[in-house]
């Protein structure tokens, strides 16, 4: 199991509901995609490593919409896949051409969608 799986595994295992978990996940790899930018040193291991963090979760995010129990409605489940496939192409393009302006779309959308599965949205 991924390092992203299994730290959704175990923050599943609490009494928080599962929109909480994934609000609090995103947060969580909005933070290390920020702590990058902020203290930009080029590309490295940290930039490398919240990256992969936020790519198993948005993997992850959009496997869960493409089951056939998924209770969400189709509309919902397209607009989340298409922002994953989003996600994919900007972490490809921050690899490919390292620069930290290129992570506040990423850092946007985890807080923006965390925020609605709070209820703040």
């Amino acid at each position: 199991m991924s390092h992203a799986a299994q730290a959704y595994a175990r923050t599943s295992q609490t009494t928080a509901s599962p929109r909480e978990i994934e609000a609090q996940a995103l947060l969580k790899a909005a933070r290390q995609l920020q702590e990058v930018q902020t203290n930009w040193a080029g590309p490295d291991k940290k930039l490398y490593n919240a990256l992969l963090f936020n790519r198993r979760l948005w993997t992850i995010f959009m496997s869960a919409m493409e089951t056939t129990d998924n209770p969400n409605p189709i509309d919902i489940r397209q607009n989340i896949a298409n922002i994953g496939v989003f996600v994919m192409k900007q972490t490809v393009e921050m690899q490919m051409d390292p620069d930290p302006a290129k992570l506040q779309p990423l850092i946007d959308i985890n807080c923006h969608i965390a925020a609605g599965l709070a209820g703040r949205g």
